[in-house]
Formats: structure tokens, sequence, C-alpha cells
């Protein structure tokens, strides 16, 4: 029994398309943003990470929809993602006015955190080419009529804007005409709906959104602030976790929302910033529940990416293995190992994903 009916591979020009911002992240390694006096560069996005963990890790064909501007920055973010393996054929490139008073690139300052100092992030991404895409700048049934089998978006760049939500609908709806899946995580941020009208707004837009998505992603302060799904009886750093509370708050949510055919939440226990509990809860309506291994005590090195990772694990999960249960413990293991390296997005393989999703160890390899 499978989960999904998804478009045959041979069918298709593309496994997955995402729709979102790719920014630069300027990671200060070990010190803090306010202290640094040099920092690593690498490219990163809620959506963007999807994919390209489809593409690095799982070997799936990808591309990315999104919009920069036409300098030199832009040329930077172009280069990494084609070190990710993404076309970029659907990159809208937007002229650049000389100091970006009309236009410009997003930055993504974050510091990993350690022990008690939690992680911290501060994005400088206002009025960025993204931001200002129109929902017909795309031709989405030229692009949905190649063939794609995932499309993957989500409540990062449905905040960026007014038009976003409407770009992100259009691109949805077109999806589901032409018989791809449409995958969407939460992804709640308060400092991006913080100026917009917070979780109301937040609540309203993904209200929308979710009519139209098949797989719906996230933890449980996005399902309560994004949708109005609480968790009941679950404190805010998941200590005594409880997963019925979360398989209630799933019930709740699939009978709101008849065309969700996959839901998926991710556990998170904080007991420090470098120290987590990790594990996974899916459901889907052809099979159930299913619980991914719960990994207590999971040494975090930059937890940044890693719930991106276990979408994209799920993803692969959903469309090659056919199982709720593998696609759970693939999602859950590539999210783990994603978060034992630095940088937004996965530097791990297949292999290691299948091994630790099998019960394999951190044993030295010879």
């Amino acid at each position: 029994m499978t989960s999904l009916t998804v478009r045959p591979a041979a069918e298709s020009a593309y496994d997955v398309v995402a729709l979102g911002e790719v920014m630069l992240r300027l990671d200060p390694g070990n010190r803090r943003v306010r202290t640094a006096r040099n920092f690593d560069v690498w490219e990163g996005g809620g959506e963007y990470n999807v994919a390209r963990g489809l593409r690095r890790c799982f070997g799936l064909r990808g591309a990315i929809v999104t919009a920069l501007a036409d300098n030199e920055i832009g040329r930077l973010v172009e280069d990494f993602m084609l070190t990710g393996g993404l076309d970029t054929r659907h990159v809208q490139w937007v002229p650049y006015d000389g100091i970006g008073r009309q236009v410009r690139n997003g930055l993504n300052f974050t510091e990993r955190g350690f022990g008690a100092r939690g992680a911290v992030g501060v994005s400088d991404r206002g009025n960025t080419a993204i931001s200002q895409m129109k929902p017909d700048d795309v031709d989405w049934d030229a692009l949905f009529s190649r063939g794609v089998r995932w499309l993957h978006t989500g409540g990062i760049f449905a905040a960026l804007s007014e038009s976003s939500a409407d770009v992100a609908e259009a691109a949805m709806a077109a999806a589901r005409r032409h018989g791809t899946i449409v995958s969407y995580d939460l992804n709640y941020r308060p400092s991006l709906w913080k100026g917009i009208g917070g979780e109301e707004r937040a609540r309203e837009v993904n209200r929308r959104l979710a009519r139209h998505v098949d797989v719906m992603i996230g933890n449980e302060e996005d399902f309560t602030a994004s949708l109005g799904f609480e968790v009941e009886g679950v404190d805010e750093n998941l200590t005594d976790l409880d997963t019925g509370a979360f398989r209630a708050m799933i019930e709740t949510a699939s009978e709101a929302y008849p065309n969700f055919q996959v839901i998926a939440t991710t556990l998170r226990g904080v007991r420090s910033a470098s120290r987590n509990d990790w594990g996974a809860v899916a459901w889907s309506r052809k099979e159930g529940f299913a619980e991914a291994t719960h990994r207590a005590d999971l040494e975090i090195f930059d937890r940044v990416g890693g719930g991106d990772s276990f979408a994209s694990g799920l993803a692969y999960g959903l469309m090659e293995l056919g199982s709720l249960q593998e696609a759970v413990e693939y999602g859950a293991a590539h999210g783990a190992l994603a978060m034992t390296t630095p940088g937004d997005t996965t530097m791990v393989t297949l292999a290691e994903v299948a091994k630790l999703a099998g019960g394999g160890s951190a044993r030295v390899q010879r």
C-alpha cells in the first residue's frame, strides 16, 4: 500500500520543483554575530533546502523557482544553486538599481548556539526580488505540463509580502491541475509575520493555502500558530513527550482539510542548544499513523535546516519507497544527520541516511 499516487519519473521532466527565496547565510562559526570578524557563507532557504536535499542526497531531478537581483551577490547565490545541482532556468533575474533602493537579495545572519545559548537568526531580506514576484510572472501551466512529480513551497515564502501568498496559490493550483503532488511546510517564523498582523495574519494566509496541499508538514508551533490546531498537554520544550497529543492534533487537522493525504510533524525536545531529543510522527489516509525512531539526547552541531532535511527525506520516501513508515524514518534520519554539519543544506549521502534509518550506528567506517 502506498500513501500517495505520484506521477511516474519516466513521464516527468522534474522529480521536484521548489518555490521560495534563496538567501546568503553568513555564519560566524563558533562565534557570535555581534562579535564576529569573519563569516562562512552558505546558501539557504526553507523551500529551496528541500529540493536541494532531494537532488544532492537522494539523487532526484530538481529545479528552483525564485527571483534574484542581477548583481554580484545574486550571481554568487546562483553559483551556490548550481553547485547544489538544481536547474536554475526558472530563476527570474531582476535589474539592479545600484544600491538596492528598489530591489535587492536577501541575507541571513545565523549563529548556531551552544549549550544554554540558543541559536540566533537575524534576517535582512526586506524588498527582495522574490518578495516582489507576481502570480503571472511565471507560466505555471507551461512548467507543470512538462511533467513535475512534486511541488514544494511553504509558509516562509508566503510571509514575504502581500503578493507572495498569491504567487504560491497560483503555483499550487496549477500543480494540482497537472497531477503534481503539492507539499507545504508551515515553517512559522514570528519575525516574518510580526509587522504584518502576527499569528492572525499567518492563520488567514496559511488556511487559504492549505486547501491546495496534499502533504502538510510542520512542528507543534507551526500547526498552532499557522493553522490554529493546538497540541494539548505538551510543554514548550517537549519534555515528557506524549505522541498521543500530536496524533490527536493530526486527526483534527485531517478532518478540517479533507485534501490532506499526508500530515507529518517533527518532534524536537530541547534539552539545550546542542542536545535535542528528535523524532517525527506521520499520518496518511491510506496507512494511518507511523512514528519514526525516537533519538533521545541527539548531539546537534547546527540545527538550522533539520526540519527541511526531514521534509526532503519524507518526500523521497513517499515518492520512491512506498510506505509511510519508511518515509518518516528516512525523513527523521536525514534531519538528524543534516544537523551534524554546518550550513542550512545537507552534506550527507543516501547510503548514510539508509544506514541510520535502518538502525545503524555512528561507529567509525574505515
